[in-house]
């Protein structure tokens, strides 16, 4: 289902240069001992921080170059420590680091913190400030804004706590010598602590985009809510927040404080068992949010997942029966963004692409279960994180058992042999899994005319071969909707994505997946909390779509379908007796025609007549 591509490998790109670097200390052809490497934190440049033990006794810290593939030394420790929270700003002058304490043999009788969160500049190394020394655990993260100039001299950097507030620090620079950078005032760092979040249980940071999203739990005289925000920072290091909308569940559910995208902490692991909720959060830059979470049941046969839509205004809760003999090694599914769909994926179990475009009907999801959902990720789905950035339309995993990161991307030939596999299955399973999976090749793939040619083919090679749906009015159908959305977002929602839309009765295997439950709430009802006239890009086109929906959703019938011109042609066709022949013909002149009228819809007049 996936083609994966690997980006890097931590034994290949620095392993084997920290050895050499390590033989070159102890003076020696090959080492041959522990280095220890850990992958600490991705940063927005896409650089890699990792610590590794040294043949001396130390630790250290660098990092990977994923442009030029060169690896850097940041700063070493005098001792081996436990680094469980890392950061680099983007001059890579200032290092933030979170130590939790030691917790072998002597160190573990000492009176001390059980996190230490130091500020250490690198050029040079003479100066370390502490920020927090505390018994809860505590990360670190710089903000990494684009700026167009050359040299700045002021870092901001952000300070989340297990407590559950956040802090933003300001620390100025200066420049010594002409390329000496230290930290000016730095006896004045803890008064410039701006505190941004309070009272959280649940936080996701999203490097790319430079926000926070938060929930926070409140409670009222009348309801018991949590409320989740969004806050967003700017290029010159103010921040607001944007949105805010409700969620429901239970008021025990969050029993420590969890952090998403933060680093890797490799001293404070937690099992499946102790996650009753795992939640994310997708954007992508065209105005859409998802919201991904399931939740622990109990009953270990069956898994339960939520994507909640928040740019079409509603939510969908999926129950997928694993079978009376069948348990779920692990509880929670991964959820991988790919362009506009969601890939919900538990290892062994199932597969399910989900799409956020056009979430109406079985027919544009694609689920798979049984031999057809290996991902071919070596390790277990609980050691793979999902890495997002919405700018780009395939998702990025990273393997923290082999230390590998693959692009993920959907794979052209594997839904290709989904539309050529033959009928042996009855269609009430085999149809809505070539419908998906022609939507999604002639959708999300684009404009690809060696793909059209092999799908023109396979439409040659099976004409009047399914009951439930017409694989020519698809193939129009989705290619007028791939072309109309690139120029005009706003027509998705009207334009008739498929035929089947316009049935009086839709045939019940495009409804519904044998062992799947779905069950759709309307309304989330998000607040933006920026002032309409200074929203821009995502968030303005967010607005923008939550809006139209809500406009849409409030119309009884907005979508066009063909019935509407279905009197006309049956005026036509009562002037004449066609032949057979004929009546082939027209039939197929209304398919086409109609999807010319669905193209023209919203344009103007002029580009109406030019189209027709």
């Amino acid at each position: 289902m996936l083609k994966l591509k690997q980006k890097f490998d931590l034994h290949r790109d620095v392993v084997s240069d920290i050895l050499r670097k390590e033989a070159s200390v102890c003076r020696v052809k090959e080492y041959s001992g522990a280095v220890d490497t850990r992958i600490l934190n991705i940063e927005r440049d896409g650089g890699i921080l990792y610590s590794w033990k040294g043949a001396t006794g130390t630790t250290r810290i660098g990092k990977f170059d994923s442009n030029t593939k060169q690896n850097k030394l940041l700063y070493t420790f005098d001792k081996q420590v436990c680094v469980s929270s890392c950061s680099l700003n983007k001059e890579e002058t200032l290092l933030a680091v979170s130590l939790a304490q030691n917790t072998r043999g002597e160190e573990r009788l000492k009176p001390m913190s059980k996190c230490l969160t130091l500020l250490i500049e690198i050029h040079p190394i003479n100066n370390t400030k502490v920020l927090k020394a505390v018994d809860c655990r505590v990360k670190v993260q710089f903000l990494h804004a684009e700026t167009d100039r050359r040299s700045v001299l002021e870092s901001h950097l952000l300070l989340l706590t297990e407590d559950g507030y956040v802090d933003l620090y300001h620390v100025m620079l200066t420049k010594q010598e002409g390329y000496r950078v230290v930290m000016a005032n730095p006896e004045r760092l803890l008064k410039t602590a701006e505190r941004i979040v309070e009272d959280f249980c649940w936080l996701q940071w999203d490097g790319h985009t430079q926000r926070v999203y938060y929930l926070t739990h409140s409670v009222t005289h009348t309801q018991d809510k949590f409320l989740m925000r969004c806050v967003q920072f700017y290029p010159n290091h103010k921040c607001e927040t944007m949105l805010e909308f409700p969620l429901e569940f239970p008021a025990n559910l969050f029993r420590t404080v969890n952090f998403v995208n933060l680093g890797f902490d490799h001293y404070h692991e937690k099992s499946p068992e102790q996650e009753p909720l795992r939640l994310k959060v997708f954007t992508n830059i065209i105005g859409s949010m998802c919201v991904c979470y399931s939740q622990h049941l109990k009953a270990k046969q069956e898994v339960s997942y939520t994507v909640l839509l928040v740019h079409k205004d509603c939510s969908k809760t999926f129950r997928v029966s694993l079978g009376s003999e069948q348990k779920a090694t692990h509880l929670h599914p991964l959820f991988i963004p790919i362009g506009y769909h969601i890939l919900v994926y538990l290892q062994d179990h199932f597969l399910h692409c989900i799409n956020t475009r056009q979430q109406e009907i079985v027919c544009h999801s694609l689920f798979l279960s049984g031999l057809d959902v290996d991902l071919g990720l070596p390790s277990q789905s609980a050691d793979v994180t999902v890495l997002h950035s919405e700018e780009e339309s395939s998702g990025s995993v990273l393997d923290l058992g082999s230390g590998r990161i693959h692009e993920a991307e959907l794979s052209p030939a594997f839904l290709l042999k989904i539309l050529r596999a033959p009928s042996r299955c009855p269609s009430s399973k085999t149809d809505p899994q070539r419908m998906a999976a022609l939507h999604c090749l002639l959708v999300y793939l684009g404009n690809d005319p060696n793909l059209e040619l092999k799908i023109t083919e396979w439409l040659f090679d099976n004409v009047n071969t399914f009951d439930s749906f017409d694989q020519i009015q698809e193939f129009i159908l989705a290619s007028l909707y791939r072309i109309s959305y690139e120029k005009s977002l706003s027509l998705d929602k009207v334009l008739p994505y498929s035929s089947v839309l316009d049935k009086k009765e839709v045939p019940a295997c495009l409804l519904e997946v044998p062992g799947v439950l779905c069950t759709t709430e309307q309304h989330i009802e998000p607040v933006f909390k920026g002032k309409a006239r200074i929203l821009q890009g995502f968030w303005s086109e967010l607005q923008w779509n939550t809006e139209r929906t809500q406009y849409l959703d409030a119309d009884p019938n907005p979508r066009y379908r063909t019935s509407h011109i279905q009197a006309d042609w049956d005026k036509l066709r009562a002037e004449r007796r066609p032949s057979s022949h004929m009546n082939h013909i027209e039939e197929n002149t209304k398919k086409v025609l109609s999807m010319v009228d669905t193209w023209c819809l919203g344009k103007t007049h002029e580009h109406t007549e030019t189209h027709t």
